[in-house]
């Protein structure tokens, strides 16, 4: 446990940004998720959850939580699966 006044603060300021960071990554997740199901099932709101998966990414990648390098990677995955849903 911190002492100055400082550290303490830096901590507090650390686990707030962490929830924040937690629950950003976790959502981003779970919109995958849903767009996996939808394409494996053949829904009809497939391209609906494919455009919400991917601006999940993209706001997670602006955020800086996860490197813009993969938030490519994971844009061009699931464009590869929804491309693999509508055939």
């Amino acid at each position: 446990m911190p002492n100055i006044k400082s550290a303490k603060k830096r901590m507090k300021v650390t686990a707030t940004k962490t929830l924040r960071n937690k629950r950003v990554k976790s959502a981003m997740k779970t919109d995958i998720k849903k767009f996996d199901a939808a394409a494996q099932t053949g829904a009809a709101e497939t391209n609906d959850l494919f455009r919400k998966a991917t601006g999940a990414v993209d706001k997670a990648a602006v955020k800086g939580i996860i490197h813009k390098n993969k938030a490519n990677r994971k844009k061009s995955q699931l464009a590869k699966r929804l491309n693999q849903a509508a055939q």
